[in-house]
């Protein structure tokens, strides 16, 4: 769906992104990952053309980015920015019909829309006349959320969109989001610098440093298959839990064949664990399944 290649750009002669060439694929969340100045926001902002490229090739659905007006390119994709990036004089209403208002829908459809977003991400309408610094930082974050999605474009760039979130809220929405229908049948290219972000949410991650992308792959290609020792060393303070976010009982079941465990084989370990944790009835279930992830993860780690 996004084709980058061989895209560079330049700030005061200095490289910030630096010939990197990766793809989305049609309906993937794509992770950008990295410290920050690695230039993953840089390179997000390239899609959208709100910075332009210096050379290079920006593809989406086969089509380069060049040859579109930018009004009309910008029209069909959602972006959510860093602090949900509302207007702050605008009422809730009138920020989430933005798009609409350009596109020229009429009132009725944009009022339709707006219900329905709203309902999918656990909003209320009595919001809806309110201004943005009267919601908290999850409710903002949501009705940026639900600007992005309103029109329905095929593709959403997210920049660091959880980042000024405390961490229930943010676990709160990273749930919402998973499961969210709206979000399953597009393509996501999210930027972050949190780690656990990354993994939670990406089906692949792209990890940058110095303006270059030096590995793509699945969170388990990243941790068990590393390129070289920056990838190993970036993910070496969260290891252990990443690994039991990215094994699923799937993976468990050479180690599980006498053992009857009640969960979807695609649930993570680390899930299970923490409702069997609040299980008194089944500590076996507990130590077994951690029996079985340690002899996973030997035959795992590099």
């Amino acid at each position: 769906m996004i084709k980058v290649e061989s895209v560079s750009k330049h700030f005061g002669g200095r490289p910030a992104v630096d010939d990197i060439s990766f793809q989305a694929n049609d309906k993937e969340i794509l992770v950008l990952l990295g410290t920050s100045g690695c230039g993953k926001t840089t390179t997000l902002k390239m899609i959208n053309r709100l910075i332009e490229a210096d050379s290079g090739n920006i593809l989406i659905d086969g089509k380069n980015i060049r040859d579109q007006k930018v009004e009309n390119l910008r029209m069909g994709i959602g972006f959510v920015m860093q602090n949900s990036g509302l207007f702050p004089h605008y009422t809730i209403k009138e920020n989430i019909a933005t798009v609409p208002k350009l596109l020229k829908w009429d009132k009725k459809k944009t009022e339709n829309r707006t219900e329905e977003l709203l309902s999918k991400l656990n909003l209320s309408t009595d919001i809806l006349s309110r201004f943005p610094n009267e919601l908290s930082g999850g409710q903002q974050q949501r009705v940026g959320i639900a600007r992005a999605l309103i029109a329905n474009s095929p593709i959403l760039l997210m920049d660091e969109p959880f980042g000024a979130l405390d961490n229930i809220t943010k676990a709160d929405i990273h749930s919402e989001f998973k499961s969210l229908e709206e979000l399953k049948n597009k393509t996501i290219i999210l930027v972050t610098h949190d780690v656990q972000e990354a993994f939670e949410l990406g089906h692949r991650i792209c990890l940058m440093d110095k303006g270059k992308i030096i590995q793509t792959g699945t969170p388990k290609e990243m941790l068990y298959q590393p390129k070289n020792d920056f990838v190993k060393e970036f993910f070496a303070a969260n290891r252990l839990l990443l690994e039991y976010k990215v094994t699923i009982l799937k993976d468990l079941s050479p180690f599980l064949s006498d053992v009857e465990i009640d969960f979807p084989e695609d649930s993570t370990v680390w899930n299970i664990l923490q409702k069997l944790s609040s299980d008194q009835q089944n500590t076996a279930h507990y130590e077994k399944i951690t029996k079985a992830f340690n002899d996973y993860r030997k035959l795992q780690i590099v």
